[in-house]
């Protein structure tokens, strides 16, 4: 059975403009150690591909045992613009959660 993310954590997000803010927040305290240390912004940038156009950063918050990647030039200009099926950052923040996990 292949493990994915939403494994070891739950998700949010959010979207402004062609900004999309993913929150990766763990079910465990061991879960946000390993996700801490593997979770790279370079990882979600790749596998996220040619969605986000930008570059993306991570930010840790660890009081609440949760990382946040600040997604640029992620929405294809935005809701009111993008010609996508779902332009918004909900769509992305599944889209992390289904990443393979080792």
């Amino acid at each position: 059975m292949v493990k994915r993310l939403y494994d070891l954590a739950y998700g949010r997000a959010g979207d402004k403009g062609n900004i999309a803010n993913i929150s990766v927040i763990a079910r465990s305290p061991e879960a946000y150690k390993e996700i801490k240390a593997k979770l790279t912004a370079e990882r979600v940038k790749a596998h996220l591909g040619d969605l986000v156009k930008g570059r993306v950063v991570r930010y840790e918050l660890d009081n609440i045992e949760a990382l946040n990647f600040v997604c640029y030039e992620a929405l294809d200009g935005g809701a009111t613009r993008s010609l996508r099926i779902d332009p918004l950052g909900k769509s992305l923040a599944g889209a992390l959660l289904y990443m393979e996990w080792e």
